[in-house]
């Protein structure tokens, strides 16, 4: 009798246990934020297997729609709810309705209304529909087998905040195959984005079928051999190459315009084209021969603007694209082409000469004959009913009149294009390209082309600063970039993506006033379980430990703050031992006053995180006043002179602010010891990254003064400049003298004066970064 009622208890607590995961609940705080959500106090609506979808009789996009609604249901939950088409009028119990609504202001917008008995999603249009199901589908937890979900009773108003909200994708440098694109517009409308730029042809490969031009395909679609690395002498002596046919586009075409996504196919030209040459050399400047490039990077050779056969290949290529792709747009690049070739050049002087273009203090002749070439295939696009979308070097010269501006050398160019009336999607390089490492932390990381853009700097950018209302208007959206040129599998395309394209999701649907960080971590937890569930191979930074050292000049100190996505548990040392559990537990920030070898780890039930580790070296320089007679390049001048005696040096990447980038001049930096003091010593590091056009120092020469007017010179050094094309690392330059008493102290820090023979940027100015002066 005892056994059979342990026995009775035991089944009664699994049925209760069964039945309290039976149930699971629904959330709206999804990615991307809505802009209006309402809840009740009613109850829920509970979904099941039992609920049916309902839409418009004779409304094919609705009854997709429904279709679409009903497998992502069955990816939660394993059911699949049945759709039903009904006729104007007619009323469902226990359904999800869709409908069209003509009052909903938006065209991409939505209501999603929730009662005990239903739930009703209209929009504008058949896509504001679709955008109402995307939350509803995010709202559901990402896993719930065979569960009811419980929707919560209220109303959500939606609309995007932009109306051109895209993502873009390099099959140049390395090509993806058809399914995995398809996979990539799925991650699109999961993050309620209208746009796929497909970036089609490249200097190492043209990537699209042109039958009026075959050997496009069989001959530049093609290279023989890879370099190894970042532009090493090594090759892997592969033949490597791929391409879509037309076929293939239109059927990638079709799948991207049942999500509401258009694809904007870009042919980059002038430049960017040495796979066209190889194929057709005669359209080159020098006749070739020519190699679909195994190399990365910009090169002299690109069309032939003089040659008559060029621009009619050009035009009939255009052709062919737009009978593949029917957006109102196609991009035509205009980035990245040297005029070199075009200034030797017969055929194109002749044409300058005959088309009139003349130079003026702002624009060579050659940059005219760049414009006359987009102008050209503008009119040809325009002539044929499409625009044409053009990176915003088509701003140097007179740039084409009904051209959209895409903006990736920083917001500048579109801030410039809007100025001047250019509508502008923002794609600013130090927010939008994802090729660039997500964490400043790189020796785990897959090889990257270099930079930082971490998720909180996507998540930042506003695509409307610093305009007026009117130049406002001009923004038509935001789009991040990734470039493929490290990147030679779809599990790196999707960790370089993941989750950073939530936070752009973000910066493009959700109006400003709106986004959180912290609140858009919470949400991104919930999200990327269903990039879990849908084995994507996503990036998880965002459970890193966060840590920020601020120098706080008035106390002479490093100012550690750390934090986590969740909130756990933090532990520090100083002396470079790994934290546990009963090391420092972290509770406030840090000031560090002298030198330290800082650790923190982030402890949790399941692990421990990566270690966060840095060296902080206090000298008779750190934190006193700092001038510098030459500023550094507005765009790496980061936290200014101050970071150079923080006591913290920086890393293999120039980009994590660690680092001071100059160009055009030395650096001179005049510190303020405070007081008389003796000193013998003084050090500094630079960056160098060939394929960065970073170069280190040629020398160092070091003064001293009791009054900062008068200097007398203490100590000289000539350091060789580098002549490896492939050269990475950090230098560490130091010069020793006899013992001298001065307060001030005059650092010069003597620049390369050129890139060196041999590199892609021969002659011209190299970038050099400087971190951490040491004086002892």
């Amino acid at each position: 009798m005892r056994k059979l009622n342990h026995a009775l208890l035991a089944g009664a607590l699994a049925l209760a246990c069964a039945s309290c995961t039976a149930e699971k609940e629904a959330n709206y705080q999804v990615i991307p934020l809505p802009q209006e959500v309402s809840l009740t106090q009613g109850n829920p609506f509970k979904l099941n297997e039992k609920v049916l979808i309902a839409y418009p009789e004779n409304n094919a996009l609705l009854q997709r729609n429904a279709e679409f609604l009903s497998e992502y249901i069955q990816q939660a939950t394993n059911y699949a709810p049945k759709t039903k088409a009904i006729a104007a009028g007619e009323q469902v119990k226990n359904a999800i309705v869709l409908g069209l609504d003509p009052g909903i202001a938006n065209k991409e917008g939505y209501v999603l209304t929730t009662t005990p008995e239903g739930i009703s999603i209209n929009g504008q249009t058949e896509n504001g529909v679709f955008y109402g199901i995307q939350t509803l589908r995010k709202s559901i937890p990402a896993e719930a087998k065979g569960a009811t979900v419980l929707i919560p009773a209220g109303e959500i108003k939606d609309e995007p905040r932009f109306s051109y909200r895209g993502m873009h994708l390099d099959v140049g440098r390395h090509f993806f195959p058809k399914e995995f694109i398809k996979k990539y517009i799925d991650l699109l409308a999961l993050h309620n984005m209208n746009t796929f730029h497909w970036h089609l042809t490249e200097d190492q490969g043209w990537r699209i079928e042109i039958k009026k031009y075959p050997k496009l395909t069989e001959i530049g679609s093609q290279r023989s051999r890879t370099v190894i690395g970042k532009n090493t002498q090594e090759y892997d002596n592969t033949p490597y190459g791929g391409f879509y046919t037309q076929e293939e586009a239109k059927e990638i075409v079709k799948y991207a315009q049942e999500r509401y996504i258009t694809v904007i196919p870009e042919v980059d030209l002038p430049g960017h084209m040495l796979a066209a040459l190889a194929a057709y050399p005669e359209m080159g400047c020098t006749g070739g021969p020519y190699e679909v490039c195994p190399r990365w990077g910009v090169f002299e050779d690109v069309l032939c603007i003089g040659n008559d056969k060029t621009m009619q290949f050009l035009e009939d290529v255009m052709s062919e694209i737009i009978e593949i792709f029917p957006s109102e747009y196609v991009h035509i690049g205009g980035d990245e082409a040297p005029r070199d070739r075009w200034k030797e050049c017969p055929k194109c002087q002749a044409r300058i000469k005959a088309e009139g273009l003349k130079a003026d203090k702002n624009h060579t002749a050659e940059d005219r004959l760049q414009s006359y070439c987009m102008t050209r295939i503008e009119k040809f696009l325009n002539s044929k009913g499409r625009r044409i979308i053009g990176w915003d070097e088509i701003l140097e010269g007179d740039v084409a009149p009904n051209a959209t501006v895409m903006s990736w050398r920083g917001a500048s160019g579109g801030i410039k294009a809007a100025q001047m009336g250019h509508d502008v999607i923002m794609t600013p390089n130090t927010y939008c390209y994802f090729d660039y490492y997500q964490t400043a932390d790189t020796k785990d990381e897959p090889l990257g082309i270099g930079g930082y853009v971490p998720i909180e700097k996507v998540y930042s950018l506003d695509p409307t600063f610093d305009l007026n209302e009117e130049q406002k208007k001009h923004i038509i959206g935001a789009q991040a970039n990734l470039w493929t040129e490290y990147i030679t599998t779809t599990e790196h395309v999707e960790y370089m993506v993941l989750p950073r394209m939530a936070a752009l999701a973000e910066v493009q649907w959700t109006q400003p006033e709106k986004k959180d960080f912290k609140d858009f971590t919470k949400r991104l937890a919930r999200l990327m379980k269903f990039y879990q569930r849908d084995g994507f191979n996503y990036a998880k930074h965002v459970f890193d430990l966060k840590v920020d050292f601020t120098p706080d000049v008035a106390k002479k100190a490093v100012v550690v703050t750390l934090s986590t996505i969740d909130d756990a548990p933090i532990y520090y040392t100083l002396d470079g031992t790994e934290p546990t559990t009963t090391s420092l537990k972290y509770t406030e920030p840090v000031a560090i006053t002298e030198t330290a070898d800082f650790q923190a780890v982030v402890i949790r039930p399941e692990g421990k995180s990566k270690v966060v580790n840095k060296k902080i070296s206090f000298n008779k320089a750190t934190y006193c006043p700092i001038e510098l007679t030459f500023q550094p390049s507005e765009k790496y001048k980061f936290g200014g002179a101050i970071t150079l005696v923080d006591g913290m040096k920086g890393n293999d990447s120039y980009a994590t602010g660690a680092w001071l980038g100059f160009v055009g001049g030395d650096v001179e930096a005049i510190i303020d010891l405070g007081q008389e003091t003796e000193i013998k010593r003084v050090a500094t590091n630079a960056i160098v990254d060939m394929s960065a056009w970073i170069m280190g120092s040629t020398g160092l020469v070091v003064s001293v003064s009791d009054d900062n007017k008068e200097f007398r010179e203490v100590a000289v050094k000539d350091i060789p400049a580098e002549t490896n094309i492939d050269k990475k690392g950090v230098e560490n330059y130091e010069i020793t003298f006899d013992p001298v008493k001065a307060r001030y102290v005059k650092v010069v820090i003597k620049r390369s004066p050129a890139l060196p023979k041999g590199h892609a940027g021969e002659g011209k100015a190299a970038y050099m970064f400087i971190d951490e002066i040491e004086v002892d």
